[in-house]
């Protein structure tokens, strides 16, 4: 959100599949100005389905076959929602989210892909393994591949002779070498293609073992024998039953049911009705391709061929009614080339009246095409020069309709420099509506309820008010995430102290954007922070919001403690133990992060550290005697120890390899990927001892790396210790750890290293 052009319109994607991750690609080399991007998925990594049978025979990796969605998104500048759509509000334009508020819209593409239909089978929910969402289905296999290690003796069901289940037939038998039937309800497998390579596939599956069952029907799945709990049988309808331990789904594809649900024109199946544009024949603002779309004019097999061929035509679509001209037609190739890989390198092709059989070559053949095609999105470096938001589009308001708002085009300092008051009404209202009715707290005279110039707190008689204030730029582009983020950070000061939450005030700068925009936004962000306020008993009172070029976020927070509870960073006492309650390695993560360099799962990792509240460890570590603490955030973990190692007067021994670190963050730190803010924290090494034996230690910078919502650092006496990091593990904080220990004043350099 970095730009100062304004954000005039917001293009949403729902599902990373096959042809948003190559229209992403193509955001990222070709932005257009004035539009905010965003990608909703529940999968932070898209499986590639032209590699996932060689996955499934072991001979790819999980990252040599997934595309890794966040710094895809990071490249195209998008603003990464991690949830599932379970609906759309076509009134409002809202996309309906399983775990947060919905998103605004104005031109929305979904490429979501589908399920196998099992709904209709008696007992196919509770026994069967669909293969789609392919994303669930492989971390079945990957315990499936654990699990036969230990019991070799089992027997699998395939259920659908098409593509997929052949090739997952070929693939498991490979790996495995299992047990293994295939049940295909027509006379031949892969019906869409020739006779000859159905013929062909039937002969060499049944020369590996395979057992086919052709004309086979499945009415039901059963349980099986009582004495063995992991055996079902499946029941044909020409009474043939087929006892097995395992039994994968491979059979028609079906659609969500909220596609259907939410107005949107679908075909029998609930596949969304699209128009030779890859446009909604119901709703011109919503495009879908892939899996989940059906083509009115030209339909296609559900297959990944012709989901990749759509990437293209959907990305100019969106990028011409985006800039406020038609969109054009596309025409699909009626044949596709099929290379189908048998298990053990090598491949089978097919192509209307040219196939060949199993060959090494083709298998190379096929092996090259799929690493080229992933290669686009491994190989990403920052396209410079270029932001979501810059070019003469967003300054002209080209691409919006007559109707929309138009944002100014000269933004004002000072007091003109805030939000308007239609964009804070807005916001506020809709947020109220959210979050419960704080009027009736004695101690909140006055707050958002009944707004003045300020707000009023009473403090309770022999207490104190503990107050503490952080504010900084986005770190990541979901605003509601943000908002989570930011608001665990600010309250942790309060939690270092001892202190109970009591209230909040915002401090929020918006991007350029017109107001509708800015008050969406503004309501994300916002209802990301009240919800971990909420969580901590501590309503927001009140605040001030101002524009500027990017987004970014902070908090007064207010909390109550009785002064002789408080601790200080001076209360470190010779003789206890230091205990950290989180990992480190933020700074240098979201520095690779913005480079491209991090891995999604690194990211992810992170984010969840940063939610992890410091409320629940303040209260174990009271528990405990803890008798001094401070929360290890911008200055790094040496950073903040010294601020208690002076105030103390004490000295430490730290033992480095105690100390936790972030997934991803070794590798990264290795790289020489570190934060803007490492050189100062860095001027803290100068007071180690026995600098000079670590120095050139290859993770010796993730001492000095700026935390953002990091843990929390306690001296607790050394007869607790242990019992207190078991209370901390249980409580969700799973990196905690004894890192050094307190020891008398040396006089000398403080800090001591082992």
């Amino acid at each position: 959100m970095n730009s100062s052009q304004p954000i005039a319109q917001d293009l949403v994607l729902i599902g990373g599949g096959h042809s948003h991750a190559i229209a992403l690609k193509k955001f990222g080399m070709n932005p257009i100005g004035g539009v905010k991007l965003t990608l909703i998925t529940d999968v932070m990594h898209t499986p590639y389905s032209g590699m996932l049978p060689g996955y499934v025979a072991g001979l790819y990796s999980f990252e040599d076959c997934h595309i890794d969605l966040r710094p895809l998104a990071q490249f195209a500048q998008a603003r990464l929602i991690h949830d599932r759509a379970i609906g759309l509000d076509l009134q409002q334009n809202r996309v309906l989210l399983e775990n947060r508020p919905p998103i605004a819209f104005d031109l929305l593409s979904i490429d979501i892909g589908s399920t196998p239909a099992v709904s209709d089978i008696p007992g196919a929910k509770a026994h069967a393994i669909p293969v789609k969402p392919i994303s669930q289905f492989l971390c079945y296999w990957d315990q499936l591949v654990a699990d036969i290690s230990e019991n070799p003796q089992q027997r699998l069901a395939i259920v659908g002779g098409g593509a997929g289940g052949v090739e997952l037939a070929f693939s498991i038998q490979a790996r495995l070498n299992l047990e293994i039937h295939l049940i295909h309800r027509g006379d031949r497998l892969l019906p869409e293609r020739s006779q000859w390579v159905s013929q062909y596939v039937e002969q060499l599956l049944h020369d590996r073992g395979v057992q086919i069952y052709l004309d086979e029907s499945v009415e039901a799945i059963e349980a099986g024998n009582e004495k063995a709990d992991h055996e079902k049988l499946v029941c044909c309808t020409s009474g043939l039953q087929i006892p097995c331990d395992r039994i994968f789904w491979v059979t028609q594809a079906a659609a969500a049911t909220w596609l259907k649900q939410s107005g949107l024109a679908t075909d029998e199946k609930g596949f969304v009705q699209v128009d030779d544009r890859l446009r909604s024949i119901s709703h011109p603002h919503v495009f879908a391709a892939g899996d989940v779309a059906t083509m009115l004019n030209h339909p296609r097999p559900k297959s990944g061929v012709f989901a990749v061929r759509q990437g293209k035509p959907l990305f100019a679509n969106l990028s011409r009614v985006l800039q406020g001209k038609p969109p054009k037609p596309f025409l699909p190739q009626k044949q596709s080339l099929i290379l189908l890989g048998t298990g053990d390198r090598k491949a089978i092709a097919d192509r209307g009246k040219l196939h060949w059989g199993a060959s090494s070559l083709l298998w190379q053949w096929k092996d090259w095409i799929d690493r080229q095609f992933m290669s686009q999105f491994t190989q990403l470096k920052a396209m410079s020069g270029k932001g979501a938001m810059s070019g003469e589009g967003a300054r002209s308001g080209e691409g919006r309709s007559d109707q929309a708002e138009t944002a100014p085009l000269m933004h004002c300092a000072g007091c003109g420099s805030k939000v308007g008051s239609s964009v804070l009404n807005f916001a506020l209202d809709r947020l109220k509506k959210d979050q419960p009715d704080w009027s009736d707290r004695p101690d909140i005279l006055i707050g958002l309820d009944a707004p003045d110039d300020a707000a009023v707190v009473s403090i309770p008689v022999g207490q104190v008010l503990v107050q503490t204030i952080d504010y900084f730029r986005a770190l990541v582009d979901d605003p509601f995430l943000f908002g989570q983020i930011c608001t665990h950070h600010c309250l942790s000061d309060l939690f270092a102290m001892g202190a109970t939450p009591q209230s909040g005030l915002a401090i929020v700068t918006l991007p350029y954007a017109t107001a509708a925009k800015q008050a969406e936004l503004l309501y994300q962000l916002l209802a990301g922070a009240t919800q971990v306020l909420q969580a901590a008993n501590a309503p927001l009172i009140g605040g001030h919001t101002t524009e500027a070029p990017e987004l970014a976020f902070g908090l007064t927070c207010n909390g109550i403690a009785f002064p002789e509870k408080l601790w200080r960073k001076g209360g470190m006492e010779p003789g206890q133990v230091l205990i950290l309650t989180k990992a480190l390695g933020t700074g240098t993560l979201f520095a690779a992060d913005m480079q491209l360099k991090a891995k999604g799962h690194w990211i992810e990792a992170a984010i969840a550290s940063m939610l992890l509240s410091n409320q629940a460890a303040s209260a174990c570590l009271r528990e405990y005697g803890a008798t001094a603490c401070t929360d290890v955030t911008g200055f790094g973990l040496l950073g903040h120890l010294l601020e208690m190692v002076r105030a103390s007067h004490v000295s430490v021994e730290l033992d480095f390899n105690a100390v936790p670190i972030l997934l991803g963050a070794r590798e990264t730190t290795q790289q020489g990927i570190l934060s803007s803010l490492h050189p100062q924290n860095l001027q803290a090494a100068r007071l180690i001892q026995n600098l000079s034996d670590w120095r050139d230690r290859p993770f010796f910078p993730l001492l000095f790396d700026p935390q953002t919502s990091g843990g929390l650092l306690a001296s607790v006496p050394r007869d607790r210790a242990s019992s207190c990091l078991t209370a901390l593990r249980k409580l969700g904080y799973p990196d905690s750890s004894a890192i050094g220990s307190v020891l008398p004043d040396r006089n000398g350099l403080p800090l001591t290293l082992h």
